[in-house]
């Protein structure tokens, strides 16, 4: 059995620090077999192998503990940096969700909000329009005469096309009869104020529709309104081709 103090010496020292010494030892001892200038009388070799512990000094059980011990040390430092990474790596990609969560929720409302006001203005669109395309006096509620002059017509048009729209279906009057309610194209055919061609089409407002000026006025707002939205519609397609 070894003596005690050896044994004291490994557990104070380490499994590491035995091993280093045991090489060091060892070396001097191959370098005196091979004839190097240190030898077994230099003081400081005596003095470090004085000093030195030997791997053959431990015993063998010790040594499996000791190294064992090292190992398991390593394990658990290693496992440590790499459960400190993980969470970090967790915690990282929770934080990239969490602002890819946000970002795309206020996104959403966002879009949400813009479909709300988009068919908000839709609707108040479609209500002006329908009251824009509405007459504000029925044609036949005008008493018939032999002849109208260009301001009665004018008057006449202004209470039957909306207020907003008037202008627009004026301009295109203008352009095309000159608010003459039997102006005829002597190439064409087109007829009346707002020169329907062939003028027959204007019966589906009226009977009268070659000598009643609100007849005309009628199929005019009728037909700008349902090809081009609105006189003012027709007048922006008037302007652009000159015909409408």
């Amino acid at each position: 059995m070894l003596e005690g103090n050896r044994v004291s010496r490994i557990s104070v020292r380490g499994f590491a620090v035995a091993s280093a010494t045991a090489v060091t030892t060892v070396g001097a001892v191959v370098g005196v077999a091979a004839g190097g200038e240190q030898s077994s009388t230099d003081p400081s070799y005596e003095a470090t192998a004085a000093d030195s512990t030997l791997l053959a000094d431990i015993p063998a059980g010790q040594q499996a503990v000791a190294q064992t011990a090292s190992l398991t040390q390593q394990a658990d430092v290693q496992s440590t940096a790499a459960d400190a990474e993980a969470k970090k790596s967790a915690e990282e990609a929770a934080r990239k969700q969490a602002a890819k969560d946000a970002k795309a929720k206020k996104l959403a409302a966002e879009k949400a909000a813009a479909e709300a006001k988009a068919a908000k203005e839709r609707e108040e669109a479609k209500k002006k329009l329908a009251a824009s395309r509405s007459a504000t006096r029925d044609a036949g509620s005008f008493a018939q005469q032999a002849s109208y002059t260009i301001a009665e017509v004018q008057s006449m048009a202004r209470q039957i096309v909306p207020a907003d729209q008037f202008q627009c279906f004026s301009n295109i009057v203008n352009h095309e009869s000159g608010w003459n309610y039997k102006a005829t194209n002597s190439s064409s055919g087109a007829y009346g104020l707002v020169q329907a061609l062939p003028g027959s089409k204007m019966a589906s407002a009226g009977a009268d529709w070659r000598t009643n000026p609100a007849t005309q006025i009628k199929w005019g707002l009728n037909y700008m309104n349902e090809r081009y939205h609105s006189p003012c519609g027709a007048w922006s397609f008037w302007q652009a081709n000159h015909y409408y």
